[in-house]
């Protein structure tokens, strides 16, 4: 008998897109607020097994398009589909049960350990649930998830003596625990340290290699936090997409370029990628 995966249960099978359909997307999405177009014309399908990159510079949409795809927020014209459900016709905490969302921004203040953090993600709240004993299957879940975001020694820790980037993967951690198909993650590496970042990403990918069907998509406007398993990319410029599609055709010099409006050269080593500015030229005579 084969060991059911830790990250589907049968529950979502009534959340789910048909076979071969994108888990997410968007068809000429347009947001608009006080009449200025945050997003403008958005087409966007991510499919089981992709792990996409939103990446432009401050105020290029990002979190706009991030807010959509999770749920939170609706487009003023267009459609989005999220696994398999319009915006729109459906209730939307439905579909939000079914999204790991990770927000750095977390509001927990108490001293919550890093277990009973990640426990909470079962019921989707911010303290536990005192009236409600974690089920023997979700403690299982837990420590699993907890051991591969790197977060075992710490698994007794306080919340508050933890490090940005401790928090950031016990988030992960916890956003995994009811299942969902899709990873959703808005800036994880923000202000996180280089130690603290590699870490993270290291995790990101070790996740995404053993849960091959998980959808991933990252919102950044910095290229050295992109992990190595990132398969697509969407370049967003003025709320306006300049490039979407696998990475390897899209995160090049020329497009990234456009993208941040100055010239940027880009160079990928070992998976990963770096980005510098184009040297200025130094006056001679």
């Amino acid at each position: 008998m084969s060991t059911p995966d830790p990250l589907t249960s049968p529950e979502l099978d009534a959340v789910h897109p048909p076979t071969g359909e994108p888990l997410l997307r968007t068809r000429g999405v347009d947001v608009v607020r006080d009449g200025r177009h945050l997003l403008r014309g958005i087409d966007l399908a991510v499919f089981p097994g992709e792990h996409w990159a939103l990446l432009g510079p401050n105020g290029a949409g990002k979190s706009t398009l991030l807010a959509l795809l999770g749920a939170v927020s609706h487009p003023t014209r267009g459609e989005v589909d999220v696994l398999g459900r319009r915006l729109g016709r459906v209730d939307i905490r439905e579909l939000r049960a079914h999204l790991g969302h990770v927000n750095p921004r977390h509001p927990l203040r108490s001293p919550l350990t890093v277990r009973e953090v990640v426990l909470t993600g079962a019921t989707n709240t911010i303290e536990p649930d005192l009236h409600r004993k974690p089920a023997p299957e979700e403690v299982e879940r837990a420590e699993l998830l907890i051991d591969t975001l790197g977060m075992t020694a710490a698994a007794g820790s306080p919340w508050t003596t933890l490090s940005q980037g401790e928090r950031g993967r016990a988030l992960i951690a916890r956003a995994l625990m009811p299942s969902p198909r899709l990873l959703l993650l808005d800036e994880p590496a923000t202000g996180l340290d280089l130690t603290a970042r590699e870490l993270l990403l290291d995790s990101l990918d070790l996740l995404r290699h053993q849960h091959p069907e998980l959808a991933s998509v990252l919102v950044t406007h910095h290229l050295e936090e992109l992990p190595e398993s990132t398969t697509h990319a969407l370049l967003l410029r003025d709320g306006e997409t300049v490039a979407a599609g696998p990475v390897d055709e899209v995160m090049t010099t020329e497009l990234v370029s456009a993208t941040f409006g100055h010239p940027i050269r880009i160079t990928r080593q070992e998976g990963r990628w770096t980005a510098r500015a184009a040297a200025r030229r130094m006056p001679t005579g």
